[in-house]
């Protein structure tokens, strides 16, 4: 799931450094696609306080629920449909169908969540910009191999940038999905490529994706278990 999906999950928390956790994971591999660290052997390294426990909780929970989300049911569907609807836009470029269709349904349930006004992006920038930079540093530092400025210089940016806004219309979300891949691909759409692609979109969220709500219910129930 997305930056703000992933937030959904974490909208009652009582600490930001839980809301920072649940998207932690995300913000290091876009600050370094090796930053990929497993929590169990590093957690013994944490520092103690009830902020480094939420960043972690944050953590846990972000793997528990993309766990959930991409063994769905929801999850196969959507992607086997989106990507059906989407090849022939994309077949004169090197983008995996099934890599587009994949991101964009995770892009389409932040929008769905912005469109349905369930929870606010000014809150969870908020989370962001409250953590306790201090702490975060330790906790960061811990993992030992983080560059903690270029991570900082990173998630500033993120932040001010309060690019998750954009999703609330569906005709900004192709340029962020040729931007992910464009980290994987060499290669440079089209405005027609943009045209189609945000057409596309926008008639699946409108008529395939009216079961959105089914993937964060069944979500939440498992997470309660």
């Amino acid at each position: 799931m997305n930056f703000l999906s992933h937030y959904y999950f974490e909208r009652y928390a009582a600490y930001s450094e839980q809301v920072l956790g649940s998207l932690l994971p995300d913000l290091l591999k876009n600050v370094d696609k090796s930053y990929s660290f497993p929590l169990n052997k590093h957690e013994a390294s944490f520092p103690y306080g009830i902020k480094s426990e939420s960043i972690t909780e944050g953590w846990k929970r972000h793997i528990e629920v993309d766990k959930l989300f991409h063994s769905s049911d929801f999850f196969y569907h959507h992607t086997h449909q989106l990507r059906k609807d989407i090849a022939e836009n994309i077949s004169d470029l090197p983008v995996r169908a099934s890599f587009l269709a994949h991101i964009s349904l995770e892009l389409l349930l932040d929008h769905k969540l912005i469109a349905n006004n369930l929870l606010s992006v000014a809150r969870l920038y908020e989370h962001l910009e409250n953590i306790d930079r201090n702490n975060l540093t330790k906790y960061l530092k811990s993992l030992e191999v983080v560059d903690i400025d270029r991570f900082y210089n990173f998630y500033d940016k993120f932040v001010s940038s309060r690019y998750i806004f954009d999703y609330a219309k569906v005709e900004n979300l192709p340029h962020a999905l040729f931007n992910i891949c464009k980290r994987v691909w060499d290669f440079s759409p089209s405005a027609h490529h943009f045209e189609v692609l945000a057409h596309q979109l926008d008639n699946y969220q409108r008529e395939q994706l009216r079961d959105y709500s089914e993937i964060f219910t069944y979500i939440s129930q498992q997470l309660d278990k």
